[in-house]
């Protein structure tokens, strides 16, 4: 066996190990989903349910608004990401092929936002939102999250690698700088638009401080907030709530499923990481 070999086994079993400490969160909360009442105060712990409790999910659903919960973060982190990533691939198409007075003054102005703690602007957005009449409503939910620096730099970055002899082509052809962006552009940007726009709708859906401060009626909450009010952690019986805490996840698992292909493809070809 040579050292190659023996390099690429311990890789391997270095990943293996990783992926079973993230992955074990997500299986005991969906094993203990299944819990029946006695089984969270039983010594050793469990790992999987004695019995099949399958009333967790009903009373979840039933005894809370979790599908209100799920309906206003789904429509949040949907809508936050579409107008987030139009901004950012407009802004960054701007700033990689736009020539104007002031351009590169106005993309370090941009990038310099990323220095501002969010804590530290909470209670002025706050104001804010409240002076615009956008508490309660799902554009105050998703208001902070409209203009995000780091993926303006990173589209940035990807649309400089484009070569400029292709926009001087589509100039020569009476090509506009829409009909380039969305038709030339755009199809190149594919895997890392997905990546972003999945890390976009990733953070966006799980947001919880500021959905907190802006909905102050439990038919507005999202889901991570609505997950906290369930009221299911005066007793042990926790069943409910990690049923809840199960069903909050499939979004995330199944986007992240569907695009997997792209988002390898697009962490290879642009090297985003985090």
């Amino acid at each position: 066996m040579n050292i190659r070999r023996i390099k690429d086994y311990g890789v391997f079993a270095v990943a293996t190990l990783i992926g079973c400490i993230v992955i074990f969160p997500i299986f005991w909360s969906f094993m203990a989903s299944f819990f029946p009442i006695g089984d969270f105060s039983a010594w050793p712990p469990r790992l999987v349910p004695t019995q099949i409790e399958w009333s967790n999910y009903a009373r979840a659903i039933q005894e809370s608004m979790l599908l209100r919960f799920m309906v206003n973060s789904l429509v949040t982190a949907v809508g936050g990401t579409i107008i987030r990533m139009t901004v950012a691939i407009l802004a960054a198409f701007a700033a990689a092929f736009l020539t104007f007075r002031g351009r590169d003054f106005i993309f370090m102005l941009i990038l310099s936002t990323m220095l501002l703690p969010s804590d530290a602007l909470l209670i002025e957005n706050y104001l804010t939102v409240q002076r615009l009449g956008l508490l309660d409503t799902w554009f105050g939910i998703v208001s902070i999250y409209l203009l995000a620096p780091t993926q303006i730099f990173m589209l940035r970055q990807f649309f400089k690698t484009i070569p400029h002899e292709y926009r001087e082509a589509a100039a020569i052809d009476g090509c506009g700088n829409i009909r380039f962006l969305t038709k030339i552009v755009m199809p190149m940007a594919r895997p890392v638009v997905l990546v972003l726009a999945l890390q976009s709708f990733t953070g966006i859906w799980n947001a919880y401080l500021w959905p907190l401060l802006v909905t102050n009626t439990p038919r507005m909450r999202t889901v991570q907030v609505g997950v906290t009010m369930l009221g299911f952690s005066e007793s042990l019986d926790f069943g409910p709530t990690f049923a809840a805490i199960s069903l909050v996840t499939i979004p995330v698992v199944l986007a992240f499923i569907f695009l997997r292909k792209r988002i390898v493809n697009g962490v290879t070809s642009s090297g985003i990481v985090g």
